[in-house]
């Protein structure tokens, strides 16, 4: 089947990364992650085709606000993070929306994902929030896996 988003802007829509944030695993105390330093990662690997921040009911207004300012889609959501993003990732992937799934996490709930991504041919990254944040079973998932450095 054609992908309907091929050439649009002079490219195919789907070449770019598709950028999944998992706000509440990732933005904690001792991880000392930048929103920042999340985009910049994910534009470090590819045109970004999508980036969005997954938080839940409780996330504080100024956090939502940083987000969207950053160019990020903030999702909110009453539920599971971790479901809500998983759901997402998923449908892009199978959608043939991106060429290059980056998750940042360290939940091992986005193992299956990175697997599916895998097994369609869209190449993977996990991007863990810091060195002792990492999950191995994400990493060893993933065609590529990475750890931001707040010291960078």
């Amino acid at each position: 089947m054609r992908n309907p988003l091929r050439g649009l802007f002079g490219r195919d829509a789907a070449d770019g990364v598709g950028l999944f944030v998992d706000g509440p695993n990732v933005f904690r105390d001792e991880f000392d992650v930048d929103l920042d330093d999340v985009r910049d990662i994910g534009a470090d690997i590819g045109r970004i085709a999508t980036a969005r921040l997954y938080v839940d009911e409780h996330a504080p207004p100024g956090f939502v606000r940083a987000g969207e300012a950053r160019g990020f889609e903030v999702v909110v959501t009453s539920g599971d993070v971790d479901v809500k993003l998983a759901v997402d990732a998923t449908a892009f992937v199978a959608d043939g929306r991106l060429s290059t799934l980056a998750v940042v996490s360290r939940d091992t709930d986005f193992k299956p994902v990175l697997e599916h991504a895998n097994a369609r041919g869209v190449e993977t990254v996990a991007i863990a929030p810091g060195e002792y944040g990492r999950s191995d079973a994400l990493a060893n998932a993933a065609n590529r896996a990475t750890t931001l450095d707040p010291d960078s």
